[in-house]
């Protein structure tokens, strides 16, 4: 296992490096609650579990009460009875289960939660912690889950309520059923799952988070040969070596820890041809600023991101779409090329899928997938993690395939067309966006996003980053030392004007030379 540690004074874009065994993408809930529920079947010293939420009501299967194991074994699809059921079926394990304090707030309002949480604490095995390790108005955002140390998961599925959705987001589908009856609409989602070292990584993070958060110090588990890796998964990738990035604001003894931030501004200057993202947000600063340098160059990459409508929630909406929409605006200035667009997925009804997913694939080099969205929060304020495989890395140098496999598979998924047409499509159109461009709007389809006209307060609540800011500082500097144009920052207009003459000066000199 390879370390780059900002206390080591290395590279402040990565946590660690560590090797896997098996990795594999997981896309939607559906299929990732039931391959949690296999893997923890075959958990033998340790299940750890971190999240922004968890719902003890929620089934793991849609629909159904119970599995059957052979003819006469069953155990419930509950998640608080399931995890009752494991500590009981292997009295040596111990369930630790970590989440934002917040969240005990909602606790209190979900019924048989509050129950499930008293028989938990009765239960030896089982100990769980509300985590307040954090400044006022953050939150801890991250959600792995980690098994003996030998499989782990990190990314943006929360095994909580309205999560569960297929692949196929059936238009009015009558399992998507919240634990008090009532329906939700389509939800899309994805999440890693790796065995090897890479586990031992994140185990190590979560005791770590864990004693932060008041727990006791926990040990490593002890080595097993034995693995939780699902049987019936068969992993897209073998042997890789997978990066792993944070995020965390100052408390206490912690420093402040900004790698994904600084890892996203490094590989959207990497790349060559395009990038192509799944977020739930599209309000962060600095990455529109670097987004913004890569437009104004003369031939600059292609930038598909997918986004939800609008996002889910009345103070969401109000933070996170006013700012999308002055950001795209902002970014369209130095958008000459007409290489930057935003897409929103539809059912074959017609209502839009939210996207939940925090996922982001660079020129099939760079595979990169984990809770943080593209907001402010994630860059410098709420706990997050990120993991991605990077194929300059000489462990990961024939992933190439695999990773454009995945591409055209989510694009297949939003676009509703089979993935084999994906690629002869893309060589057709040349381009992502002209190819979802001249799709039909039926069936399964995607639209490119229409920006609402904002008023006043909504302009400059969104400009303040207010509800939205990149350190807990924040919201304690006069105006015009944060938000998003910020005096001296590159989205004010002479800074977007400037970085359009810097970088046509700079490519003219290098076609001069």
């Amino acid at each position: 296992m390879s370390e780059a540690n900002e206390d080591e004074g290395s590279s402040p874009t990565v946590w660690r490096y560590a090797m896997a065994t098996r990795a594999h993408v997981v896309i939607d809930a559906a299929d990732y609650f039931e391959l949690m529920r296999d893997a923890m079947r075959s958990t033998r010293q340790r299940v750890f579990m971190i999240g922004w939420d968890f719902d003890t009501r929620i089934l793991l299967s849609a629909g159904r009460r119970w599995w059957t194991i052979g003819k006469r074994h069953r155990f419930p699809a509950r998640l608080g009875s399931f995890m009752l059921w494991l500590a009981r079926q292997t009295p040596e394990l111990e369930i630790r289960l970590l989440k934002w304090n917040v969240a005990l707030i909602k606790s209190m309002f979900r019924g048989t939660m509050v129950i499930d949480l008293l028989r938990w604490a009765r239960n030896p095995s089982i100990d769980f912690k509300f985590d307040s390790a954090h400044p006022v108005g953050c939150s801890h955002h991250q959600k792995i889950v980690v098994l003996d140390d030998r499989v782990a998961v990190c990314g943006g599925i929360d095994m909580t309520s309205d999560r569960w959705d297929t692949r196929e987001h059936i238009h009015d589908d009558k399992r998507r059923k919240r634990p008090t009856g009532r329906n939700y609409g389509p939800w899309h989602d994805a999440t890693m799952m790796m065995e090897g070292d890479v586990a031992l990584a994140l185990g190590e993070l979560g005791r770590d988070r864990w004693k932060v958060a008041g727990g006791e110090e926990l040990a490593p588990c002890k080595p097993q040969e034995e693995s939780p890796w699902p049987d019936r998964l068969q992993a897209e990738f073998e042997n890789v070596e997978i990066g792993i990035a944070r995020t965390r604001a100052e408390w206490g003894d912690c420093p402040q820890v900004s790698e994904i931030e600084n890892l996203f501004v490094e590989q959207i200057g990497r790349a060559k041809r395009f990038i192509y993202a799944e977020t739930q947000y599209f309000a962060s600063r600095r990455i529109a600023e670097a987004i913004c340098q890569r437009l104004a160059e003369p031939d600059p990459p292609e930038f598909c991101i997918v986004n939800p409508i609008t996002a889910d929630g009345w103070l969401e909406q109000v933070a996170m779409d006013s700012a999308r929409a002055r950001l795209v605006r902002a970014v369209r200035e130095v958008d000459h090329a007409g290489r930057f667009h935003i897409f929103v997925p539809y059912t074959t009804g017609g209502d839009p899928i939210y996207v939940h997913a925090k996922l982001t694939i660079i020129d099939d080099e760079i595979l990169r997938i984990g809770s943080a969205n593209m907001n402010n929060r994630s860059m410098g304020l709420d706990s997050e993690c990120d993991v991605f495989i990077d194929v300059t890395r000489p462990a990961n140098r024939d992933v190439g395939p695999k990773i454009i496999g995945l591409r055209h598979s989510l694009i297949a998924e939003h676009a509703g067309i089979p993935e084999d047409d994906v690629g002869p499509l893309l060589e057709k159109h040349g381009s992502m966006a002209a190819m979802l461009l001249a799709l039909p709007r039926t069936g399964k389809h995607v639209r490119p996003l229409e920006l609402p006209e904002l008023n006043e307060a909504e302009r400059a609540l969104a400009d303040s980053a207010l509800l939205d800011p990149e350190r807990p500082s924040d919201v304690f500097e006069p105006i015009e030392k944060r938000g998003l144009f910020r005096r001296r920052g590159l989205l004010r207009k002479p800074g977007l004007r400037r970085t359009l003459s810097r970088v046509k000066n700079k490519f003219t000199r290098r076609e001069t030379a």
